[in-house]
């Protein structure tokens, strides 16, 4: 059974999730988790996604950086894949795992991913640096402390801390820091 696993980092990418549903669609994927996460954060459809899978099973990803955030990462996955007898495929790499050259290519390709990744942080870096430096970055903004009067509000009606960092969609240190500024 071909299970298809699609990702994005924000909400606002919706034509990314549309367009990764219709290439998994179209590789003929009988089942297709997907998820609006950052690949740092839990990744609750990726852990159902490899729950799922059994015996003779290929996970389908569209490309590398959709599945995993790291070499050792995807070391890992591979891993819980080949223990479980699953193969993955790369749609955009046309990888296949199921062969020896597949995962031959496969660390060679997620060591460019990885090296790609960290170039990008690395030139992101040096443009905040020098943003600040002219005094044109600000950073983001501070989103739970404009909920401050909302999140003591809730804690003073006495619900608990991690149900208001869930309803206000703030987390809960942000929670807890606003409650020891009361």
């Amino acid at each position: 059974m071909l299970v298809g696993y699609a990702r994005t980092s924000t909400l606002e990418q919706k034509a990314g999730l549309e367009a990764q549903r219709a290439a998994l669609e179209a590789a003929h994927c009988e089942r297709v988790w997907e998820e609006q996460t950052s690949s740092v954060g839990h990744r609750t459809g990726l852990s159902e996604a490899l729950s799922y899978l059994r015996e003779g099973d290929v996970l389908v990803v569209t490309k590398l950086d959709r599945l995993a955030r790291s070499v050792r990462h995807l070391g890992e996955i591979v891993d819980h894949l080949e223990s479980k007898s699953v193969g993955l495929k790369v749609l955009d790499l046309g990888l296949d795992t199921t062969n020896a050259t597949g995962k031959l290519m496969l660390n060679v390709l997620g060591s460019v991913a990885q090296f790609e990744r960290e170039m990008m942080l690395e030139r992101q870096r040096e443009g905040i640096r020098k943003a600040k430096a002219e005094g044109k970055y600000k950073g983001r903004k501070p989103t739970a402390q404009a909920k401050a009067a909302e999140v003591r509000s809730l804690i003073d009606e006495g619900m608990p801390k991690r149900s208001v960092a869930h309803r206000l969609g703030i987390s809960e240190r942000s929670v807890y820091r606003i409650a020891g500024k009361a």
